[in-house]
Formats: C-alpha cells, structure tokens, sequence
C-alpha cells in the first residue's frame, strides 16, 4: 500500500488557512478585532518559531466554534472558502495532488489545523482523507474543547498511527510513503517517512532537508 501524506497551511496552501480563518473572523466582527488579532499574530510566530503551546492555542481558536450556531459557522465557512482559501491555491499544488491521486492507495491531508475549517479545504483540493486536529461536539454542538490528540508535532505521528491502524496497515507495513510539508514542527512525521518532501521550508527545514538530501520544491509558482 502507498500513502502520501500533505501538510495543509503554507505547503498546499501558500497561507495558512488557521491564521486566515481568525483574520476573516476579525474581519467579519465575529471577535474583538483588536485583542483577537494580537493574540492570533503572536500564536502565529510561536508556530512559525516552533515554540506554540498547543492546547493554550487550541483554546483561543476554537472558543468562536462554541459561541455561534452550527448554521451560522457553516454560512461562514462557506465565504472564508470562496474569499480567503481559493485564492492560496496555486495550479502547481492542485496538479502535484492529481498526480499521486492517480496512482496511490492512500492520499491524506495531515494538519494541526481543526477539521471544521480544514474539511472543506481537503475536498478543495479532491483529497479523500482528513487527519486534523478535531474539536469536540456535544449533540451538533462545538465545546470550544479539543477531542484526543491534537495533530501537531509528535501528535501527528500519533493520529497517522490511529488513521493507518482503521485502515487495517502499519507504517512500517506501507510499499512506500511520502509526505510534503513546509515545517520545522513536522520534523517529528517526516523523520519517519520513506520519501520526505520539504516544500518552500521554513529556514529551519530547508537546512535540514539539505543536510539529508531531502528534495526541497516549491509550489508558488502556479
């Protein structure tokens, strides 16, 4: 079996679409612009600088899911696509995606992003499965918590594990393995992957996929 794995923000997207989510939510007057964008910025750099407290995030983020109607998130959801996400993909990673959709078992987006703003993204893009960082629901109902393991860092090792277990497979057990991503955090997932793909990498990663003999590519063009 052949996987191939894509981290989301700043690799198939050139943005990240968790920033952007928060930006449209400023924008729109869903959340205090002010206090909402400078906490969002500085989250944004500690991710960048690989030094993001995770759950302390997680609860800043997701805390506008719990405070709004499922309707209400989705008719939002549905303009942040259109508006925000479209224009950050590029023809070069639509067509990098069709290639190995063509020819592989298994395609995935892998993103510590929440799947409520990552599912349609990954449909976007044709890509049938979802590893994301999932926020809890009671009854229809978002709590503003995180349910199991955030997918970030180590923890996207983890739910890779979980997701290749339901489909009755190991990673050690795969023909081959490939995964694309931009960041230094994802260090921990590309480490275990046959064919490790660092795309327009942070400095971080672009000297270590250099110093490995990784290939470095770039998806902005297009």
């Amino acid at each position: 079996m052949n996987l191939v794995l894509f981290d989301l923000d700043n690799t198939l997207l050139a943005g990240d679409s968790d920033y952007e989510w928060g930006q449209f939510l400023i924008a729109k007057g869903v959340v205090d612009g002010v206090h909402y964008e400078s906490k969002n910025k500085a989250f944004y750099e500690d991710y960048k600088a690989g030094k993001l407290d995770i759950y302390a995030f997680l609860a800043f983020a997701l805390r506008p899911l719990a405070t709004h109607t499922r309707a209400q998130l989705e008719a939002w959801r549905a303009e942040y696509v259109e508006t925000r996400v479209k224009p950050m993909m590029t023809q070069a990673a639509r067509d990098l995606v069709k290639r190995h959709l063509d020819k592989a078992d298994l395609v995935a987006v892998i993103t510590a992003t929440n799947s409520f703003v990552t599912a349609p993204i990954a449909r976007e893009f044709g890509i049938p499965h979802l590893i994301a960082t999932d926020p809890e629901e009671i009854n229809g109902h978002f709590t503003g918590e995180v349910a199991g393991t955030p997918c970030f860092r180590e923890g996207k090792v983890t739910r890779l594990e979980h997701f290749l277990e339901a489909h009755g497979t190991r990673l050690d057990c795969l023909s081959s393995s490939w995964f694309y991503s931009d960041s230094l955090n994802d260090l921990p997932l590309l480490e275990k992957i046959q064919h490790p793909v660092a795309v327009d990498p942070d400095p971080t990663l672009r000297a270590h996929a250099l110093e490995r003999g990784w290939p470095v590519i770039s998806l902005r063009g297009a």
